[in-house]
Formats: structure tokens, C-alpha cells, sequence
């Protein structure tokens, strides 16, 4: 049984991810802001951790992994937020949460970004500034990542949907389509039971590969 920290656990991913580690019998601490994700955390079978990443710093961070074999960092500023909490949360607490994971000896980190964050075309995909202040912190924070010395995985949704799971997905270097949440839990599942994931970036989308069977095929 595994023991994993999941940062941003009351976004909709992180939740899918509870549920999934859950049903695979391993601990979980989730991090989150405000009491009631908390408990919210608590009533999903994990340990609740009140944080608020813009505030909090890196030893407050570490002392919440202590322990943990695993960080997935899940967090995000959401749709509705500012240009400003696009860096600060995105990039920021993103840095925080390897800094953290260093200073705690958790050596494993997986990280949820955004398919195509490397290519410049993606920034002007979508009309206004928020749009490509989310770009550029996810595509900052990919980067703090490869170069943190952790082991890491990147793993890049395409767009995401709240639809039931399939089970089924393509894993690739570039891809495109739609994916539900719940197969972005479950490919980060496989991806932390499988150690030839370290060192990898993948863009993942809803597809016809059973989620270990595609994660498998690719280390």
C-alpha cells in the first residue's frame, strides 16, 4: 500500500484520483484549501490537510507530504480566475509543492499539466490574456519539474469532461479528442505502480487502450 500526497485533491481531478486510489487500497492525503474540502477529503477515506498554497511556504508544504511515497500535483487556478492566480497557483504552487517534495525526501512527483503547452500556437488558441497566462504557467511549471532532479511524470489531458470513465485511453506524445476525468485518475494510478514512467511527458485523450495496458506499451 502506497502512501500519496494529492495536491489540489478538491479540484474535479483530485477527487476522481481519491476515489481511484481508494479502490486500489492506498492511503492518501489530500491538500486543499479551506476546512470543508478537508472534510470533505476525511468522508473519501483520506487525511485532510487545510492549506492554502498562495499563503502557505515550503516547510508548512513538507511537513503535510512528510511520509508520503508519491506527490501528484493536481492543483490549478480554475477557468474563472485572473491573470495574477494563473501564476500564482498554476506555476507557483507548483513550485512550491517540488521544493516541498524535495525538502520532505518524496522523491516521486507526477504532474497534471495541459496538452500543448509547449507549442506557441497553443497561447493564441483561445481569444484573451487568461488564456495564455494559463499556457505559459503550465508549460513554466512542466519545466521546473524536468529540471527539479525528482522523479517525475508529466502527464497532459487534452480537454477534459466530467463523463463516466471508460477505462480506455491513448497515451502518446501528442494527441487530441477529449478525456473524462475519471481516466486521468486512472492513468495516474498506473503511471505511480509503474517505475519506467520516470523521466516521461505524455499527452493523454479518451481511446481504446486499457489505461495500464497504454501506460505499459509506452515504457
Amino acid at each position: 500500500m502506497a502512501r500519496i500526497a494529492i495536491i489540489g485533491a478538491h479540484g474535479k481531478v483530485g477527487q476522481q484520483l481519491m476515489r481511484e486510489l481508494y479502490d486500489n487500497g492506498d492511503d492518501f492525503v489530500g491538500i486543499a484549501r479551506g476546512e470543508e474540502a478537508a472534510d470533505d477529503i476525511f468522508r473519501l477515506g483520506g487525511e485532510g490537510v487545510t492549506l492554502d498554497l498562495e499563503q502557505a511556504d515550503a516547510p508548512a508544504l513538507a511537513s503535510a507530504l512528510a511520509g508520503c511515497d508519491a506527490v501528484v500535483f493536481t492543483a490549478g487556478a480554475g477557468p474563472d480566475s485572473g491573470v495574477a492566480r494563473k501564476r500564482t497557483v498554476d506555476y507557483g504552487a507548483a513550485v512550491l509543492a517540488i521544493e516541498a517534495a524535495r525538502s520532505a525526501g518524496v522523491r516521486r512527483f507526477v504532474m497534471i499539466s495541459a496538452a500543448g503547452v509547449d507549442d506557441p500556437a497553443t497561447e493564441t488558441a483561445s481569444p484573451g490574456e487568461q488564456w495564455a497566462a494559463y499556457v505559459q504557467a503550465k508549460r513554466d511549471a512542466d519545466a521546473a519539474l524536468r529540471d527539479s532532479g525528482l522523479d517525475w511524470t508529466i502527464l497532459r489531458p487534452v480537454a477534459l469532461t466530467n463523463d463516466e470513465g471508460t477505462g480506455r485511453v491513448e497515451i502518446a506524445e501528442r494527441t487530441s479528442g477529449r478525456i473524462a476525468r475519471a481516466d486521468v485518475a486512472a492513468a495516474v494510478v498506473a503511471v505511480l505502480e509503474n517505475p519506467g514512467t520516470v523521466g516521461k511527458q505524455w499527452e493523454i485523450a479518451g481511446g481504446s487502450t486499457p489505461v495500464a495496458e497504454a501506460v505499459a506499451q509506452l515504457v
